[in-house]
């Protein structure tokens, strides 16, 4: 059976239950590419920067040939990585003798831009938290997608086609599929937001109205970052802008088809409250103002206990970590507070830094919470908590809906 080429839509409801992989570069795909896709380079980041130069400034035909080199030297290889892929994913089914002998010579790893001559075969680290898990594979469909679904994948497409495996292939590529995600930030979705101070648990309380079965998008956790001057401690490099607004998208599409059986309606779906910054990302300007206009439930919780929750989250760090993110907020803190702070935890006094810095977040907080919003005491719905408490808030915040 030939390679199929599928729209975008087919193509996203085949990749929940068969492998996506992607064949760009390793440094395409490292910059961004389809949550859960995985990575099949069919050049190296030089080798294709060798045949984009050929095919603009010679012909085509030239630069075919060039790629057809490039190509033929990795045929076996490649087949033989994606045996050992479906072996690895359903390790009950049996291979052949020689992909089983294979497999324990090529194993997943991470894309690497500095490889010539290997086949990288990667599984993204930055998912989306709602895809879905690995599913067991028990037929022989694989989804192969390029940049513009051009000759790359055709071309990975006719070998995998040729090898036995039922092909599909994405019309218009990674680019195809770019443009649907910036067009589920143009969408209307029933979102509301939680609130609350720092130091409130407000993650905590997510994962706990997702675990009630509340449909949830962790923004931070999309984002690789807690949000404040600390919010990167402990945590891998963020993704870069473009992977943010693919996960954002996914999860957005996801949550999105989900449906209230009392109401027969779409679910609402809750988000934190967050400024347009998480780190080094930015929430699409579309979706960020349809954010602002939402409900807000707002943890109205004690300085104290807030007090208490960040000094056990955060007080683990080292001191140098510490002082490093108080020094990058130095300008907005204030020449005196940042002194202060800095000196208490030298002084090992860890509660009296972190009350000078939770002081000074509450006040940053309160102005974002009516920046942008036009009438915000009709959106603000207090909710008083005694302590942080994930479990007991996420039933206070039920309770308000």
């Amino acid at each position: 059976m030939a390679a199929k080429r599928v729209g975008l839509a087919e193509f996203l409801t085949l990749a929940k239950t068969h492998p996506l992989l992607d064949v760009r570069s390793p440094g395409e795909y490292l910059h961004a590419h389809i949550p859960g896709a995985l990575s099949l380079p069919l050049f190296s980041d030089e080798e294709r920067k060798v045949v984009g130069t050929a095919y603009k400034q010679q012909s085509k035909q030239v630069a075919i040939k060039i790629g057809l080199k490039y190509f033929g030297v990795k045929m076996v290889e490649m087949v033989e990585t994606v045996e050992a892929m479906f072996k690895d994913l359903n390790p009950t089914k049996s291979g052949s003798n020689k992909s089983s002998s294979q497999s324990s010579k090529i194993s997943p790893q991470k894309s690497d831009q500095s490889s010539n001559t290997n086949i990288p075969f990667s599984q993204s680290s930055q998912t989306t938290q709602s895809t879905l898990n690995t599913p067991t594979f028990i037929s022989k469909i694989v989804l192969v997608h390029c940049w513009r679904g051009g000759m790359r994948s055709a071309g990975v497409a006719w070998l995998l086609d040729l090898y036995g495996y039922q092909v599909y292939t994405l019309q218009g590529g990674y680019k195809a599929y770019r443009g649907w995600v910036l067009e589920q930030f143009e969408k209307g979705y029933p979102i509301q937001i939680l609130g609350g101070y720092t130091g409130s648990g407000k993650t905590e309380v997510l994962k706990a109205l997702a675990n009630k079965s509340e449909c949830v998008i962790d923004l931070e956790g999309l984002a690789g970052h807690k949000g404040s001057a600390f919010g990167n401690m402990g945590l891998p490099l963020q993704p870069s802008q473009e992977m943010f607004e693919n996960k954002l998208a996914q999860a957005l599409a996801n949550t999105s088809q989900t449906e209230d059986i009392e109401k027969s309606s779409p679910r609402c779906i809750w988000m934190e409250d967050e400024s347009q910054r998480i780190g080094t990302v930015i929430i699409p300007t579309v979706l960020y103002q349809k954010m602002r206009e939402k409900k807000v439930f707002f943890l109205d919780i004690p300085f104290e206990s807030r007090l208490d929750y960040i000094c056990i989250h955060y007080g683990k760090f080292s001191k140098d970590q510490l002082i490093n993110a108080i020094i990058r907020i130095k300008k907005k803190l204030g020449g005196l507070e940042t002194k202060t702070a800095i000196n208490a935890l030298v002084e090992d006094d860890v509660r009296s830094s972190f009350r000078v810095l939770l002081q000074y977040y509450d006040k940053l907080y309160s102005k974002g919470l009516e920046r942008n919003r036009e009438n915000p005491s009709s959106l603000v719905t207090r909710i008083d908590a005694p302590v942080v408490n994930d479990q007991a808030n996420a039933a206070l915040v039920q309770a308000q809906q």
